[in-house]
């Protein structure tokens, strides 16, 4: 395992999001992103970063800075140092964790628990190269209003591969969120498979961005089960407990 990796931070904490909530996991936060959401709260992660924060006892911010980028072997006994107490399982998030996909797929195997995937479903063909190790894929579908363009053809790529595991689909909505968009969205799942669990997630206000009206959110919801037989609004929980 000659590769490195470009770490953000690596630490205990609660997820705060999704189908998975409420669970305590290990989160490996990579560098790097290939797209620009509006409401995107970790900014940082966006780009490599010269230093990484590692927490080093499981949930007690007593964190320490290392420097990237760090070895596959260092990285892995730093997570699996934080796994000596129960974690439901170990998720990697970024940016894009598939940005650095050719790491991952080396790195996984060393991990020892379960491998949670987040990601913003838009490169395929990186998820192959991972999709051996993973467990669970936590995948968004950015919509066009947020992201200012479409990634229709490169989620439903994705979606087909992750549907091979236990995978749901998260849609975060906002103001600027269409009917039209998110529609084309619920399909794409459904076309894919209707038992596909959706969160529809309103967006945490940030960067100027518009939140979402409770009605609208019903609405969303309520077509959305037309075609879904599995349809939950979960917003950011970790936000309101304080969480990392």
């Amino acid at each position: 395992m000659s590769q490195n990796v470009n770490v953000v931070e690596i630490f205990s904490s609660i997820q705060g999001e999704g189908q998975f909530v409420g669970y305590r996991q290990v989160f490996v936060r990579l560098a790097g992103c290939n797209l620009e959401c509006e409401f995107c709260d970790t900014p940082s992660s966006r780009t490599m970063v010269n230093s990484a924060q590692i927490e080093k006892t499981a949930g007690r911010r007593d964190f320490q800075t290392i420097v990237n980028p760090i070895s596959l072997i260092e990285l892995s006994n730093y997570i699996n140092s934080l796994l000596v107490i129960p974690h439901h399982s170990v998720s990697f998030t970024g940016g894009e964790p598939l940005c650095q996909a050719k790491a991952l797929a080396k790195i996984l195997p060393q991990i020892k628990g379960r491998i949670y995937l987040e990601s913003n479903g838009t490169l395929p063909t990186e998820l192959e190269l991972v999709l051996p190790h993973i467990d669970i894929i936590s995948m968004d579908i950015k919509l066009p209003s947020i992201i200012r363009q479409e990634m229709w053809q490169e989620h439903s790529k994705f979606l087909r591969l992750a549907a091979t595991r236990n995978v749901f689909v998260k849609i975060v909505v906002t103001g600027s969120t269409n009917t039209k968009e998110f529609l084309k969205a619920v399909n794409l799942i459904a076309s894919v498979d209707e038992n596909i669990p959706l969160i529809i997630q309103p967006v945490t206000p940030i960067n100027n961005c518009e939140g979402v009206k409770p009605d609208t959110v019903l609405l969303y919801q309520e077509q959305a089960l037309s075609s879904l037989n599995d349809v939950r609004v979960i917003p950011q929980t970790h936000k309101f407990i304080g969480q990392l």
